[in-house]
């Protein structure tokens, strides 16, 4: 008896089959501001967010904060929730929290977890603490610039109303170590952005002092009277120049809304004024800010554009943060 086996030749799909589609596959279909397909899906992402009682208030109806928070989540391959969560609005200006922005730099996979290193007692001026990472491709410890309680007073983020320097110190200097660590070890991490403490420090209690009364001689006083002036005002008729009164002339004057650093400033911590410096030079870089405009900034703040010429003082540090608020507010070329 002989048995035969049957032998099925491959099959060979034609040249023009479409290959199936695997019902696994997961299609990137590139979700930002690049394509028409991928803003429609931001959209619609959008949408949907928008609609829900789960996000911040901030988002709920508001269309363009939802693309903006899903765009941003989408370049940072962070969950857009969480993004939602953790982005604040402080006064009109966006900034992250600081949980989330060291969480995200944990994360990151190209650093070991942010350490602390303290130093001083609790009250000096010397009291403070830097942030510490290793980077795990080159095996360098890296350090951030030293927070400490003189830079605290000297910035007066102490004396804000509710300010939380007061109350919870330890933990404001390991937040504000960590946000300026990351800002310069890992920028792309923040995005540009600072955080929402960052920015509540800067708002300042601005109510005025009570008026101080100064009674000058009438022999050194010329002008019209106080009493004189009010009565003009009521009337809308002007009030001649009595140089000759022999009544005296009451002044009301306010003390300054912020007090100027003083002209001998102490010493700045080692780095801190270098640090501010190659942050102008990256904000600056970002908005394509001609150095000739840099230069002007600089001769208007410190009166020379000689960097080296910049004493290391808590007075330079302040004064080129107000070369940096200008340089933010240039707008980049491009945007609207």
């Amino acid at each position: 008896m002989t048995t035969t086996t049957e032998t099925k030749a491959p099959h060979v799909p034609a040249a023009d089959a479409k290959p199936k589609p695997d019902a696994l596959a997961v299609v990137d279909h590139g979700v930002g501001f690049d394509s028409a397909s991928g803003f429609a899906l931001l959209q619609r992402g959008a949408s949907l967010l928008s609609a829900s009682s789960l996000v911040p208030k901030d988002y709920q109806g508001n269309l363009p904060n939802c693309v903006i928070a899903l765009n941003m989540a989408s370049r940072m391959g962070a969950d857009p929730l969480m993004v939602m969560q953790n982005l604040y609005v402080v006064h009109g200006r966006p900034g992250w929290s600081a949980q989330f922005l060291i969480a995200t730099f944990n994360q990151n996979g190209r650093f070991s977890a942010i350490r602390y290193e303290w130093k001083g007692e609790p009250g000096d001026d010397a009291w403070g603490c830097r942030a510490l990472a290793i980077e795990k491709e080159t095996g360098e410890k890296l350090a951030g610039s030293w927070i400490t309680w003189k830079l605290v007073k000297a910035e007066k983020w102490n004396e804000r109303n509710g300010s939380k320097w007061l109350t919870m110190p330890e933990q404001m200097f390991m937040y504000r170590s960590a946000a300026w660590f990351i800002r310069a070890y890992a920028p792309e991490i923040a995005m540009g952005l600072r955080t929402a403490e960052e920015h509540e420090d800067d708002i300042i209690d601005v109510t005025p002092s009570e008026p101080r009364v100064v009674v000058a001689q009438p022999d050194t006083l010329g002008g019209p009277k106080v009493a004189d002036v009010v009565a003009g005002a009521a009337t809308g008729e002007d009030v001649k120049d009595e140089a000759t009164s022999n009544e005296p002339r009451v002044e009301t004057t306010s003390e300054p809304l912020r007090a100027t650093v003083a002209a001998t400033s102490p010493p700045a911590e080692e780095g801190v004024i270098k640090m501010r410096l190659d942050e102008i030079k990256r904000e600056a870089e970002a908005r394509t800010v001609k150095p000739a405009i840099l230069e002007m900034l600089y001769r208007k703040h410190l009166g020379t554009i000689i960097i080296s010429e910049f004493p290391s003082t808590t007075d330079t540090w302040a004064k080129l943060g107000k070369v940096l608020q200008e340089v933010r507010s240039i707008q980049a070329p491009g945007r609207k």
